[in-house]
Formats: structure tokens, sequence, C-alpha cells
């Protein structure tokens, strides 16, 4: 596989020194400037690549090689407002990466919110600081902070106790923090929401249910994914983190079935999966491995991480445990997609090598001085490359 890394561009506090130290081979950026549902330029695009690869004086000897992601409007979601021209902006964005050189675009279909966690900075035993989603703490916020009409019928009735008990007790400076964290968006992305905009953007979605969201996912797909396969660009769809819904909002890319039922309404090379072990590995019923096998000509990139799940039920707690640490037999996932690999090198496919990135990190040793993005420590992703650095060369010795 490809190691890449992610960067947030030019504000990003782990710079491309840094990446490059790290024995990365390729950059994953985006333009997170841009404003959701507007035409990425030429001349940004042009302007991004020229910051990845650095001055003639200083060059970095990397590309941006992955972009993640070109969000997706809640017009596009909803199918409301000016949701068509931000259909046709998405294609006219994807022209010009195309014209740049790029071939694969990731990207999520996630009502609202990108990602949610109640804690980004949470202690685990050996001192780091780890990101977690903790399940009472969140009903606290939904039914107590938020206030959402039937939320509290959303969770099991022990989960609402509890939430009710850790309300009680919860000092203001927490209930603001845990809101703050839930509602930070995506990474690097301009867009946040305060309580109030969270609640007219979750009224948005009143009336649309699961069924009715996958549609409009298959309509947008319908319209993008023929422009991506006639320039030879891969698209692959992240799923949702954490894979259960939130917020009484629909979730349709959390588990294999749900995968499949795009991807066949939908039937193209350019019509692919993001592999993220972290966010499919917060239930308990998705077997990576197996979807590592089964998705496995489908997937056009790979984001490796691990989590640690407090229950074995579904919704649940979990945080973010080391790469080969967690639920989620790393090495046996690994395995597979070097295996995908191997076949797609037998079969000729030019895409053969997977771009795969170590997603996340706990903050260790002086990470937490730096400021960085949440999950997106410098030395606890160096930890997690090198150890999945190890796990590769390993299972490709024994191959050989």
């Amino acid at each position: 596989m490809r190691q890449t890394w992610r960067w947030f561009g030019p504000v990003d506090k782990v710079t491309l020194r840094d990446a490059r130290q790290a024995g990365v081979e390729g950059i994953v950026t985006a333009l997170h400037h841009v404003r959701t549902g507007e035409v990425w330029s030429k001349e940004e695009i042009a302007k991004r690549q020229a910051e990845v690869r650095g001055t003639g004086a200083a060059p970095t000897g990397l590309d941006w090689e992955v972009v993640e992601s070109i969000p997706i409007s809640e017009s596009i979601k909803t199918q409301t407002g000016d949701w068509r021209a931000h259909v046709e902006n998405w294609k006219h964005s994807l022209r010009h990466l195309h014209e740049a050189g790029l071939r694969t675009i990731c990207y999520n279909f996630m009502p609202v919110l990108d990602w949610t966690r109640t804690d980004l900075t949470w202690e685990v035993a050996n001192g780091a600081k780890a990101m977690r989603f903790d399940l009472p703490d969140f009903a606290a916020f939904d039914i107590h902070v938020l206030k959402r009409k039937g939320a509290a019928e959303s969770f099991p009735e022990a989960v609402v106790e509890e939430a009710a008990r850790r309300y009680t007790a919860m000092p203001e400076a927490r209930q603001k923090q845990i809101a703050q964290n839930v509602t930070a968006g995506l990474p690097g992305a301009m867009e946040s929401w305060s309580l109030e905009e969270l609640r007219t953007q979750l009224a948005t979605y009143d009336g649309i249910s699961e069924e009715t969201l996958r549609g409009h996912f298959i309509d947008f797909l319908s319209e993008v994914v023929p422009v991506a396969e006639e320039l030879g660009m891969r698209l692959c769809c992240h799923p949702d983190d954490p894979p259960f819904p939130l917020l009484g909002l629909p979730r349709i890319m959390s588990t294999e079935a749900q995968y499949r039922a795009v991807l066949d309404a939908v039937d193209s090379p350019a019509n692919g999966v993001t592999l993220c072990s972290g966010s499919l590995g917060a239930r308990p019923d998705n077997d990576l491995p197996g979807m590592a096998e089964r998705m496995g000509p489908k997937i056009h990139f790979v984001h490796l991480r691990n989590v640690r799940r407090d229950t074995e039920e579904t919704p649940c707690s979990f945080f973010e445990d080391d790469h080969l640490a967690g639920h989620t037999d790393m090495v046996a996932l690994v395995a597979a997609l070097l295996r995908e690999e191997a076949r797609r090198r037998a079969e000729g496919r030019a895409d053969a090598e997977i771009p795969m990135r170590p997603d996340h990190g706990q903050d260790i040793l002086n990470d937490s001085e730096r400021g960085s993005q949440p999950g997106y420590p410098a030395i606890g992703r160096l930890k997690g490359l090198a150890e999945l650095r190890g796990v590769m060369a390993a299972l490709k010795a024994t191959a050989a």
C-alpha cells in the first residue's frame, strides 16, 4: 500500500517537513478554505499543489495524491435550495482536479456532522491523550443541553438514566466543552455550528428517512460517477463516524450492506469505498478483514486506525486505541488488503497499489504542545505508521 499523510494546508501545525521525516510517500489534503458548494478553481488547486511540492530551493519531495475531501452540501443531501447547482459545481471541481493530475477523491455523505466525539483529549492508561465517544455524555448533551425533541427515545433506558445523573453533576464548563466537541464539523473546514444553528440544521432533515437519504445519495452518484468514470477518476465514500444514528439523523454508510446498496445502485469502477477501519470498527457487527475481502475491488483508499469499544452493543462508547490494539484485527485487515493488491496486479489494474494513511493517533510525548488538528498529531501518527509499516513488511516477507 502507498503510505500517505493527511495535511491541512499551511495552517497545519504538523508540517510537510514532519511528514517527510515520517517517511510518507504522498500527501492527502483538500481546499479547506473553499466554502462547501463552491467550485474548486484551477488556480487554487495549483496553489495547493505548489505548497505541497515546496519551492525550488526547498522541495519537499512530496506531491498531493489523494483529495480528502470535496465536501457535499447539506442542500445536496436534502435536495433543497441550490442543490442542483452544487452538484454541477462538484462536477466542475472533478474536472479541474483531473486536469491537475489528481485521480482519487474521498468524500462522505454524513448529514450535518462529519464526525462526532465527546472528548478530544481523553487520557488513556499510559497518559496519552485520545479521542473518545462517550454514549452517556452524548445523551446528556442531546437530551439536556441541545434539548432535542424526542431525544430520550433515541437511547436505551439505562443510558438515559445515566445521562441524567451525569448532567446533574456536570459543570457548565464541561457542558460547553461537549457541545464544542460535538459541533466541531469536518476537520480543517470552515464550518462549525452553534447550538441554535445545529437545531436549525437538524430541522431540515425532518421527514427524511434512511431510505430517502439513500435515494438522494444515489441521485448524486448518478450525476457525478459518470463524469469520474469518463475522466478515469476514483470516488470513494468514507463511512459514517460513528457508524450508527445520532441526533435523530439517518445513517446510510455504516455497514457492509449499506455500502453494497449504493455500489450496486451505481455500478461503476469509479464508484468505490474509503475503508476506514476506525469508523467501521465502532460497530461490533462490522467484520473489517471480511469487508476488505468482499469489497476489495471497490476499495480506492484506506484509513487505518483502531478503536476499543466499551461494550459489544450498538450504539456504544469507544475510544481511539493504538493502531495495533483495539478490537479490529489489524494484521488480518492489512493482510486482506495486500492480497487485494496482489489480485489487482495479476489483473493488470493501473490502480493496483492502494493509498493508505495512518488515521488519527494518540497525543504522545510533546504532541499536545503543537496545537495540531484533533486526532492528527505528528508523533502519534508517526508511531502508528511505523507499526503499520512493520506489519506490511513482515507480511510481505512471509509471502515471498
